[in-house]
């Protein structure tokens, strides 16, 4: 199939571009580069423009219709989410409406979502399981809030406009495609695995640890860790499915994306220290306005319904695929 992805040019986006290569279909990318990377797309297509630009997405779209289109375009950052809602409506909920629009008038109408588990916020079931989709949604930051509401969106695209849609909801994505040619470069970086190894590496001074006095084993927040390449798996399967009719009966499909097992900040930091075997310099910090204390998921829907599998969920292993990553690019793609 071909199949456009918005953001395909970003950490999570060019290793499903990878994926779909890999699995025979012919990718096209639409990104602004505001934050991805033109050396991620690694030689596939890649139209520069706004994803609720008419000419772009036509511009993307130039050699035929899409079969299908993987939207991972977003602002993503919890933090500033919660100083800047404004920006978090008009990026992940604004312009994905006329995205939508602009999708239905040229006929495509096979649709998978880069969602996320902070739709959840702290579900009652996080301290007694793991969390699974008919969990109560209530975000604890206007990045998960932008996010579900997208969902609620989708559930009418597809009860009322013909839309087939699935809701991927990540947990945690970690790790590096192993070649060790692509991997995640944010700028500024907030994610604790890439932090860890910068620190590692000498690039920062440390790693500053937010919070320690949540209600869990270690004080410290608990994360479902899942390899990028899993996530990028995932999207394949979610494509074939739709292909094959599943989430053609008027309902929008929601799947959690998780590896099913919990680590905490200091095991990720401990974790890093094995894989890298160099000091990792930690600092103390207030929590982080907007995180819940445990996000595990349960992702036995996925398994059963569409037959994916995590292939790595060892935390070693995911750290030595992003060490391999940070370790040729201490200034990412730069590089």
């Amino acid at each position: 199939m071909r199949i456009l992805v918005t953001g395909g040019a970003g950490y999570i986006g060019s290793h499903v571009v990878r994926s779909l290569r890999r699995a025979g279909h012919e990718p096209v990318l639409l990104d602004d580069l505001k934050e991805g990377h033109r050396e991620a797309a690694a030689g596939a297509v890649l139209v520069q423009g706004d994803i609720a630009d008419p000419a772009a997405l036509d511009a993307a779209l130039a050699r035929g219709r899409a079969d299908g289109v993987i939207h991972m375009a977003a602002s993503c950052l919890v933090g500033e989410s919660m100083q800047r809602p404004g920006l978090y409506y008009e990026n992940n909920v604004a312009r994905t409406l006329r995205l939508l629009d602009l999708l239905a008038a040229r006929g495509v109408r096979r649709f998978v979502f880069s969602s996320t588990a902070a739709v959840y916020g702290e579900p009652d079931a996080a301290s007694a399981g793991p969390i699974t989709e008919d969990c109560s949604t209530d975000p604890t930051n206007v990045y998960g809030e932008t996010k579900l509401t997208v969902e609620k969106a989708l559930s009418w695209y597809c009860r009322r406009a013909g839309l087939r849609a699935i809701s991927l909801r990540y947990f945690n994505a970690a790790g590096a495609d192993p070649a060790g040619d692509i991997g995640e470069d944010h700028d500024p970086e907030t994610h604790l695995i890439p932090l860890v190894l910068r620190a590692a590496l000498g690039a920062i001074p440390h790693v500053a640890i937010l919070g320690r006095d949540y209600p869990t084993p270690d004080g410290t927040c608990l994360r479902d860790y899942i390899h990028v390449n899993d996530l990028a798996a995932a999207h394949v399967a979610a494509l074939s499915s739709l292909d094959g009719g599943e989430g053609g009966d008027g309902a929008l499909k929601v799947y959690n994306l998780g590896a099913q097992k919990a680590s905490s900040v200091l095991e990720v930091i401990e974790a890093a220290r094995r894989v890298t075997g160099r000091p990792i310099v930690t600092r103390d910090a207030p929590r982080r306005a907007g995180d819940p204390p445990v996000l595990l998921a349960s992702s036995e829907k996925i398994r059963r319904e569409l037959g994916w599998s995590p292939a790595m969920s060892d935390l070693d292993a995911i750290l030595a695929t992003a060490w391999k990553w940070h370790n040729g690019h201490p200034h990412g793609f730069g590089d």
